[in-house]
């Protein structure tokens, strides 16, 4: 009995995106979520042991914490499809087939949730969250519903929250609290750079090392995919000249274009996992944009062989060069200091829509 009243969920890939709406969904379902550990080299090398080399990173990472799950004596775990956000955009071919790789790779017995959403095929996140209910024994339109507005309720808060400036972490401590903070931005940095990278790769700190507190100590201030709405990232790849062609291409290069045309910023980090074909091409789509308009931009690729040394020499190489690019711009202007940017907390409020 206690199996259809919980449900583990792996802390990896749409966890990242979606987690606050999955808890207000499960919890107004009456399904207590059990999530895997952080990730740790441990549960990196697991996954590693159990798929073919040339995987990509993120699925290394996924299978990895759905082995740690079942060491907790989860037995059922949700592994969603998540297909196309809308007609023709398309998430990668290893999200879509998720729950095939999952069942493929591992030989324990579990219990798979396994819903899907594919707006190309006509599914949608009604289905999706229907699917997830009906596996409960939960049909009664009223509950499901109900169950749907509050993982909306959940999942807005952290955006809007996130949007203000609210670090990814606390913004989803309150949230999950149903708490709705902000706090005043009081630390202005001179240098500032945005991060496109998807959040599975960005906000899980085994992964990107840190990446958003080291530019921290750095004096650098960062900007994500969360500070950007769903309608602005979308308008800048337009903007471009460019479609969107994949699901997650608002995280990377709708992030970056909007900065980037709005001149936002000082520089543009890209962060993607070695070997990741949608990633290349977004990535190699803004360096030719970023080049055309000057702007400096680095590209770190992250696997789990990564060294941590090479990557903050490299980070730190970046950085000194935006400074240094910086100050001869102000000597020019014969402005003698770096003046700190002045960020509007106001900025940003929209809400985005459910992310993948």
């Amino acid at each position: 009995m206690n199996q259809t009243k919980t449900i583990g969920i792996p802390r990896a890939l749409s966890y990242y995106g979606n987690y606050p709406f999955y808890y207000g969904f499960f919890s107004g379902l009456g399904i207590e979520i059990i999530l895997s550990d952080k990730t740790t080299t441990a549960i990196i090398n697991k996954g590693v042991e159990r798929v073919v080399s040339d995987t990509c990173l993120p699925i290394k990472v996924f299978v990895g914490h759905v082995l740690n799950l079942l060491e907790k004596g989860c037995e059922t775990i949700f592994v969603p499809s998540l297909q196309s956000s809308s007609y023709k955009i398309n998430n990668c071919s290893k999200i879509r087939g998720l729950p095939e790789i999952i069942r493929n790779v591992i030989d324990k017995p579990f219990r798979m949730i396994e819903p899907t959403i594919d707006k190309t095929e006509g599914i949608s996140f009604k289905d999706f969250c229907n699917d997830i209910a009906h596996n409960f024994d939960i049909y009664d339109e009223n509950t499901i519903s109900s169950a749907i507005k509050a993982g909306w309720d959940v999942y807005n808060n952290f955006h809007k929250m996130t949007a203000l400036g609210v670090s990814y972490e606390t913004a989803l401590k309150n949230a999950i609290e149903r708490k709705l903070v902000f706090e005043p931005v009081t630390d202005v940095k001179p240098i500032s750079v945005v991060i496109m990278a998807h959040g599975y790769n960005l906000f899980d700190e085994r992964i990107s090392m840190r990446l958003i507190k080291k530019l921290e100590k750095m004096g650098v201030k960062s900007y994500t995919s969360l500070n950007v709405t769903k309608e602005d990232a979308l308008n800048s790849i337009r903007e471009l000249g460019e479609i969107q062609y994949w699901a997650n291409e608002l995280d990377l290069t709708g992030t970056a274009a909007y900065y980037m045309l709005n001149n936002k910023v000082d520089g543009i980090i890209a962060l993607s996992a070695f070997g990741c074909g949608p990633d290349s091409l977004m990535v190699d789509e803004i360096q030719y944009h970023a080049k055309e308009r000057k702007m400096p931009m680095i590209h770190l690729t992250i696997d789990e062989h990564t060294g941590e040394a090479g990557f903050v020499t490299r980070l730190e190489a970046f950085v000194d060069m935006l400074i240094r690019k910086k100050r001869k711009l102000l000597e020019e202007r014969k402005i003698i200091a770096i003046p700190q940017n002045r960020q509007n907390e106001k900025e940003n409020t929209k809400v985005l829509t459910f992310g993948y």
